[in-house]
């Protein structure tokens, strides 16, 4: 399957590019697709557009702005169709999966535009009427991943047009497709400028992050870039939210089935093939129960299908890309190296595509690598744990702390775990419960600020007081 004309969107306009880059099929390595590489005098040109829009949108009224955040989301549910085949072709995810993230895409343009901004009163006395108003940034640079990019790039284009900025996104270079599609989508809903799509590599994203005239700079994606995009919008003072990696701990306590369990575990550590920022990365099990859960979690692995995305009845599709595909690789060759256990997998096939095995690891020690890096692919450590002090201190002796979930038929015993966490989501029984209207960001070195909810709406303004005092009328 090929695809042809994919186009940046610059100021309401489809643009081509000079040089193409070249976009592969995860799964036969083929290419499919080549889209533009945007010159720096196109991204000039983008925040340019985007700049001269800015004052219009901004003056809308709120309810404006949300009846166009609506209107996308009608425009992503009338295109599902389309954009699940461009999204199984250019990520991997299977056609269910990729369904599934154009309406959780278009769903959660529903959630954004239940928003309102605040206006809070501080004092309104016979002398002073005082108040924190909320204003938008300006331009607003947005950098989305490889792993979800239709929902990443929803999660920071919602908010941040309905807060009165305008954007200019780029996709991940390994999975531009979708969103320049969107871009096409959405030419006659928005007015040119407010969101502007342009295509390229880690020179683009630099040129953003460098950019005098973007006043933000929202980033999902691994810790050591989140670094470097800070370090570059320092020079200018940006704001920046940054969604980074994690190594997140999963605790199950004695009292639950095994059996029961299992499901919910391994699509908490495997959906996407693991390539999740808050999946389960370790995997800690008490150890009266241990074998029980690592017999069922691999019972039921193997129900599970590895394969192309594009076939009938395949469950998990490729690691994205060659780069993330060698890393996986090396994990396990160093697991494999220092006499470690698989329970299953472990083994790298040989043929086209970047398929991992699911592979699971019989309580690797605690400072082996397969437990301290995120793998970011189908690879999962179990751990024994006897202690609960111990397990909570093991959970968070990680420089990440983004997410962690707690396993228990008392979910009071849970709730008390999950309090001492050092993350910034938890979940109890569930994964991946994320909600428009629940803030979502990472302790430690897993991000700067927060996206969703109403603290992550106000991470796209600057927080305004405004004070009026009353003049005492002329005599």
């Amino acid at each position: 399957m090929s695809f042809d004309n994919f186009v940046m969107t610059i100021n309401g306009w489809k643009v081509t590019g000079g040089a193409g880059l070249d976009v592969l099929n995860p799964a036969t390595e083929e290419v499919i697709a080549t889209v533009p590489d945007a010159s720096k005098a196109q991204l000039d040109e983008a925040v340019a557009a985007a700049k001269a829009a800015f004052p219009a949108w901004a003056a809308l009224s709120m309810d404006d702005r949300r009846k166009k955040i609506l209107a996308i989301a009608g425009r992503l549910q009338e295109n599902k169709a389309e954009l699940a085949r461009i999204f199984t072709a250019e990520q991997g995810r299977p056609h269910g999966g990729a369904e599934w993230e154009v309406d959780a895409a278009s769903q959660w343009c529903h959630g954004v535009a239940q928003f309102d901004l605040p206006v809070e009163v501080i004092e309104d006395s016979e002398e002073r009427r005082v108040e924190v108003r909320h204003t938008p940034i300006g331009v607003v640079g947005a950098i989305a991943p490889w792993n979800a990019p239709l929902l990443m790039a929803i999660w920071k284009m919602a908010p941040a047009l309905l807060a009165g900025n305008c954007m200019v996104l780029k996709p991940s270079p390994f999975t531009p497709l979708t969103t320049l599609k969107l871009g096409e989508l959405l030419l006659d809903i928005l007015p040119p400028g407010v969101l502007n799509i342009v295509s390229g590599g880690n020179e683009l994203g630099q040129w953003i992050t460098d950019h005098p005239d973007i006043g933000k700079v929202s980033f999902t994606g691994s810790t050591a870039t989140g670094k470097r995009v800070m370090e570059s919008a320092a020079k200018t003072l940006k704001r920046v939210t940054l969604e980074l990696g994690g190594n997140d701990a999963a605790i199950v306590l004695p009292d639950v089935d095994p059996k029961a369990i299992a499901p919910a575990l391994f699509w908490g550590a495997f959906f996407n093939s693991a390539q999740v920022c808050v999946a389960i990365k370790r995997l800690y099990i008490h150890s009266s129960i241990y074998d029980a859960v690592a017999r069922e979690l691999v019972e039921f692995a193997r129900t599970v299908t590895v394969g192309d995305g594009s076939q009938q009845g395949v469950d998990l599709g490729p690691v994205q890309n060659r780069m993330q595909f060698e890393k996986v690789k090396d994990l396990l060759d160093d697991a494999r190296a220092n006499g470690q256990k698989f329970l299953l997998g472990g083994e790298v096939p040989d043929g086209p595509g970047y398929f991992i095995p699911v592979s699971i690891v019989d309580n690797p020690p605690e400072k082996s690598r397969v437990v301290t890096e995120e793998a970011f692919g189908p690879v999962l450590p179990l751990l024994k744990y006897d202690d609960l002090d111990d397990v909570i201190a093991r959970a968070n002796d990680s420089e990440s702390g983004l997410g962690g979930s707690v396993w228990s038929n008392d979910v009071d015993k849970a709730r008390e775990i999950g309090q001492r966490l050092q993350t910034g989501t938890v979940w109890i029984n569930e994964m991946f419960a994320f909600l428009p209207n629940a803030p979502f960001g990472g302790h430690k070195q897993s991000g700067v600020g927060v996206e969703h909810g109403m603290e992550g709406l106000l991470e796209f303004t600057n927080t305004q007081t405004m004070t009026s005092r009353k003049l005492t009328p002329a005599a």
